[in-house]
């Protein structure tokens, strides 16, 4: 699946609709920190920003068959999420440049 239609899928009826569902299905918590025995839920730092995603366990570039599957959708927080996916998150720390940088 293209990134074009990765972008019409999300911003879809079905995917609004899908995306409730697996939230309340997971009482909005995460479940990888649940896993981890820790409780991470939409409500820990309310303000405008999301803080959590929908996975797809299997990924959507292998398996666009399973978008909509509800066995194949879970609850992360966005750091899990982005650990899962291995991308760079803006908490973590900037490798520096050079040795004696310290600023």
């Amino acid at each position: 699946m293209d990134f074009e239609e990765r972008k019409k899928l999300y911003k879809s009826n079905a995917w609004q609709v899908t995306r409730k569902l697996v939230l309340e299905r997971d009482n909005h918590e995460c479940q990888e920190c649940k896993r981890n025995g820790k409780v991470f839920t939409d409500y820990h730092k309310p303000d405008k920003h999301k803080r959590l995603d929908i996975d797809h366990i299997k990924s959507l570039e292998r398996h666009p068959h399973l978008a909509f599957d509800m066995d194949n959708l879970q609850t992360l927080c966005i750091k899990c999420h982005n650990k899962k996916e291995n991308r760079f998150h803006p908490n973590q720390s900037k490798r520096k440049k050079w040795f004696d940088e310290m600023w």
